[in-house]
């Protein structure tokens, strides 16, 4: 059995062919058109090619975007590849391509794929994080999705920094129309504004390691406010792990530090839930989209 997922990117979108062991069959991408009548052409055509190279013409099809469809209109909002808001993409997909396809978040569909044979793979819940240039998560429990009765679960990015210092109120503006979002801190952009010297993450970062005092402090702050996002999750969901991905996740003095930094936050006399990197990295998302069809026939 051979599924196909597609992750649908600001600069790229990505299919992939993936056999029932999780194996790369195809892999094929393109650069983002920028328009939707031609993304779904671009997908379309995808999707044929990554067929064609794993000899198969009936596999099932999964999607990974950067938004999620609207349980009430099935129309996709909060997208940051703008163009889908407001497209009934789930709808025209399946016209386009002539079967059904199943639609899910990028960050839910890192979860998934770090859950079914990643860095979560020895866990029942899973939080998946993405932290680059913006921020988003996703949850899977038991090896699936958990999207939420409104299709908004894992919003994370879009809560508030939890705990915020003075210096840290009112807070930066989102594009979401609020104030202090967690996304405008412990994104990489995020965590170069608060920096402020108009360095890019990677800079500031190299800068910290190699003991200037206020790139180790920015990072020092950096590691706090994200360990107070994931200590809220702590408390509501607690997961049995955290898996992140996205650039930020590169920085490696993370898993060391913030176990015991989230533990700091969190309502318990304990916490020992692993922080650990994401096994996939860039793939997860394409690997995760297809994991969207499970292996049972009628899943």
């Amino acid at each position: 059995m051979i599924r196909i997922g597609v992750d649908f990117g600001g600069t790229k979108i990505e299919a992939a062919a993936l056999d029932a062991e999780g194996r790369f069959q195809a892999r094929v991408r393109a650069a983002s058109p920028g328009s939707y009548e031609a993304s779904l052409e671009t997908v379309r055509d995808l999707i044929a090619e990554a067929e064609r190279e794993a000899g198969v013409s009936d596999a099932s099809i999964g999607l990974g975007i950067p938004g999620s469809p609207s349980p009430v209109s099935g129309m996709i909002r909060n997208a940051n590849t703008t163009h889908l808001n407001g497209k009934p993409l789930q709808a025209d997909i399946e016209r386009v391509l002539g079967r059904p396809v199943r639609i899910a978040n990028d960050a839910n569909c890192l979860a998934l794929s770090e859950a079914t044979d990643g860095a979560g793979a020895d866990s029942h819940v899973v939080f998946g994080v993405i932290i680059g240039t913006g921020c988003g998560s996703g949850i899977a429990v038991g090896r699936q999705v958990l999207a939420g009765h409104n299709g908004i679960a894992g919003e994370w990015g879009h809560t508030p920094l939890p705990w915020p210092r003075p210096d840290e109120l009112p807070g930066p503006g989102c594009f979401c129309g609020r104030l202090n979002c967690l996304e405008n801190w412990i994104s990489g952009p995020g965590f170069a504004r608060a920096h402020g010297t108009g360095e890019d993450a990677q800079a500031i970062v190299a800068a910290a390691l190699r003991g200037e005092p206020r790139a180790v402090v920015s990072l020092d702050d950096y590691i706090d406010r994200l360990a107070r996002g994931l200590a809220v999750i702590a408390d509501i969901v607690d997961p049995d792990v955290i898996v992140l991905a996205g650039g930020m996740s590169n920085v490696e003095p993370l898993y060391p530090r913030l176990p015991a930094a989230i533990e700091s936050y969190t309502f318990s006399d304990a916490n020992t839930t692993p922080v650990r990197k994401a096994v996939h990295g860039d793939s997860s998302g394409v690997r995760g989209a297809a994991w969207l069809w499970p292996l049972e026939p009628g899943g």
